[in-house]
């Protein structure tokens, strides 16, 4: 016999081992898998942060099966005795995990049945792992949705506070990064308490959309024993069961759209991480992170890195990834249960746990971000701010048409280009040269303070609206806890 097919003889007889068999669904297989089986079938290394759900949810099905009469008084409360056992392990720290197992819920049943005997077997009466799992995935979503909502709440309270304190404090706005307009930091800080104010209304949807209970459709087809489905539904904070067992169990669409949510987050969060990058670069200068989100160079003692901002800026490619991961993993996949959902968990986690982080990192460099108001207002000097308000004093005085009026301020800013000077700093002289009805009036329309200050319509960027704009934001936040 050559090595080669002694090395297979030894494989093939572990493999036929019948006592390595799974105790939970081993009665039908003659012999136990083979090691790399057991290494991809393994969830628990991932899963294993359902267990308080696990938990949960195993009272709630106990207690409903005593309820029903399915099972007796005796074994409900021996199980729910050996689940607060289990839960305390966990929580110590010693409770003992093995690949061989699989997932988070044989562990308990395992376990379970270490602890307290022949009862523990009764607890899987009426349920599958397939309703199992769908019912423990929802619930850490949920937890996860709270978690994050609430920390996008206390980010768009330090925004609101911040603008604030900058309400009428004025910079450049940008278009195609090039100076635009001014507007006020405020009103700046402002549209991202919007964007965030969004993000926390869409975990809110989701929210709404998964707080159904698989618990009680099984396998696939729902079950032969008189449960009660809307008592675990309750139980577990549920608005309703599930209307289609198949569905209960197949449907993923509750976490993609968790990580759809968790995706434009981490965006917004991209787009503001960004901006600190820019400002506290030296040809801005606008704000300067404190030391607490910032890092130095091995090499050049003279570095300031903003490095803070720039992982959540990255961390977004991370979370968006995981949205497509799961999308591709569900795309394919016919009803009902396939083994592929068992791959849904670790994008999830992983986006969850990462965007919690950026959220909780943004707060803290917003909180104590120290802003140059002098460098902003500087930078006000440049790129012509005011012509467009120059163009609709035009309108306004000369009733001149605007696309006319702009023909007009086009060849103003060309003239000061020419003199290497501010609109501002253009004589009358100058401008009637360009448009001889022009008056001194229309000098003052280039300060940059009237311009911000006529900026009136609602939503726009004058101090007066960004102060009520605060005192609405705050009134929605204080709604919302």
């Amino acid at each position: 016999m050559s090595r080669g097919t002694t090395k297979r003889a030894k494989k093939k007889s572990v493999a036929a081992n019948p006592q390595r068999a799974n105790p939970l669904w081993g009665g039908r297989f003659a012999s136990g898998p083979d090691a790399l089986m057991e290494q991809v079938n393994a969830s628990i290394s991932f899963d294993k942060a359902l267990a308080a759900q696990d938990l949960a949810q195993s009272r709630a099905h106990c207690s409903m099966l005593v309820k029903t009469g399915i099972l007796s008084r005796k074994d409900g409360h021996a199980i729910l005795r050996g689940l607060d056992a289990v839960e305390r392990e966990i929580a110590a720290g010693t409770f003992p995990y093995t690949p061989a197992l699989e997932d988070i819920h044989m562990h308990v049943e395992a376990r379970l049945a270490e602890l307290i005997g022949e009862a523990a077997g009764r607890l899987h009466t009426a349920r599958s792992r397939n309703d199992q799992v769908a019912t423990d995935f929802r619930l850490w979503v949920r937890d996860a949705i709270d978690r994050i909502e609430a920390a996008l709440g206390r980010l768009q309270g330090v925004l609101v506070e911040r603008a604030d304190e900058h309400a009428g404090t004025i910079l450049p706005g940008l278009t195609h990064l090039q100076p635009a307009q001014p507007v006020t930091f405020g009103h700046h800080l402002l549209a991202y308490f919007e964007m965030f104010d969004r993000d926390r209304g869409r975990m809110r949807d989701c929210r709404a959309r998964l707080n159904e209970s698989p618990l009680g459709a099984a396998a696939l087809a729902g079950t032969t024993y008189p449960i009660d489905r809307r008592n675990t539904a309750k139980a577990l904070g549920f608005a309703r069961p599930m209307e289609n067992s198949m569905d209960a169990v197949s449907a993923r669409d509750f976490a993609l759209e968790f990580l759809a949510a968790c995706s434009i987050a981490a965006v917004h969060l991209s787009r503001l991480g960004e901006e600190l990058v820019l400002w506290a670069s030296p040809r801005f200068r606008y704000v300067r992170l404190s030391d607490a989100f910032s890092t130095g160079s091995s090499i050049m003692p003279q570095k300031r890195n903003p490095d803070a901002a720039e992982l959540v800026r990255a961390k977004a490619g991370p979370i968006i990834g995981s949205l497509t991961s799961l999308l591709i993993t569900m795309k394919g996949l016919p009803l009902t249960y396939s083994k592929d959902m068992q791959e849904d968990k670790v994008p999830t986690f992983a986006a969850a746990e990462q965007l919690e982080l950026c959220v909780q990192v943004m707060t803290g460099m917003i909180a104590d971000l120290a802003v140059d108001k002098a460098a902003m207002r500087t930078a006000t000097s440049e790129g012509f701010l005011t012509a467009t308000d120059l163009a609709d004093w035009l309108v306004q005085q000369l009733d001149m048409p605007f696309r006319e009026a702009h023909g007009v301020v086009g060849r103003i800013v060309r003239l000061a280009e020419q003199k290497s000077v501010g609109l501002e700093d253009l004589s009358l002289a100058d401008l009637k040269l360009i448009e001889p009805r022009i008056t001194s009036d229309a000098q003052r329309a280039l300060s940059v303070d009237v311009a911000i200050a006529r900026r009136s319509s609602y939503g726009g960027t004058a101090p007066k609206l960004v102060r009520a704009a605060i005192q609405r934001a705050r009134a929605r936040l204080k709604a919302q806890r």
